[in-house]
């Protein structure tokens, strides 16, 4: 089960943060359903508050989430939790939001999504283009593909929150702030929770421009353009 993060120095302050982290994260579920980018009750959405973290809960939807249902689990596997029946489970990809945090120590926020052109991407063949003229499995076509989504690493199939996923993400997540899960979707991290929304939504965009021009005559960004965009 789940566990509340405990009152600090100031009980008042806390709570009053808690429950702003708490409204943040849903305006951002709603967000992101409202874009399209989490169909029926895929994607989970994760703030963290010192030890803690805020989860989307299991069985829920980005567009109906409340503020009430999310999770407050300790970051710390390994950490107790309380057995109250009354307190949300949180996403079965726990484990996964969790391997984010510990990889990259200055994450705030951690989006995982099953939006439609992220998970096309992820079913291509990572291997297939060179990283010189791509970021990840996809061409480089545009600048700021380039600039925002770095590598864009593909972390290797295994099942829905399982501990091989996890285990999968944390051996990737240490260098890229946006990653693939292959034949599953993303996951991308932010120093904040606006940011780690821009950047989910910045690759869905990209993917949906390389699906967008499959099969059309077009113009690809040289080894030497992808170069000076990474020097930057």
């Amino acid at each position: 089960m789940t566990t509340h993060p405990p009152d600090g120095g100031d009980p008042t302050v806390d709570r009053q943060v808690v429950d702003a982290a708490r409204d943040a994260v849903v305006a951002a579920c709603r967000h992101l359903a409202s874009r399209g980018l989490s169909p029926g009750g895929s994607g989970n959405v994760s703030v963290r508050y010192g030890g803690w973290l805020l989860i989307t809960p299991t069985g829920s939807s980005l567009s109906r989430v409340s503020a009430r249902e999310l999770a407050a689990v300790p970051v710390d596997p390994g950490a107790p939790l309380r057995d109250d029946p009354s307190d949300p489970g949180p996403s079965k990809e726990l484990p996964l939001h969790r391997a984010v945090y510990a990889a990259r120590p200055d994450a705030v926020a951690v989006v995982h999504l099953h939006s439609p052109a992220a998970v096309a991407a992820s079913c291509l063949e990572p291997a297939a283009l060179p990283r010189e003229t791509a970021t990840g499995p996809l061409p480089a076509t545009t600048p700021y593909q380039v600039m925002r989504l770095g590598d864009l690493p593909v972390a290797p199939f295994a099942l829905p929150g399982t501990a091989e996923l996890a285990d999968g993400v944390a051996a990737l997540a240490g260098s890229a702030p946006a990653l693939l899960l292959a034949n599953h979707g993303s996951v991308v991290a932010g120093a904040h929770l606006h940011a780690a929304v821009d950047l989910a939504e910045e690759l869905e965009a990209a993917a949906q421009v390389v699906l967008l021009l499959q099969g059309v005559p077009h113009r690809r960004l040289t080894a030497a353009q992808v170069a000076a965009l990474r020097a930057r």
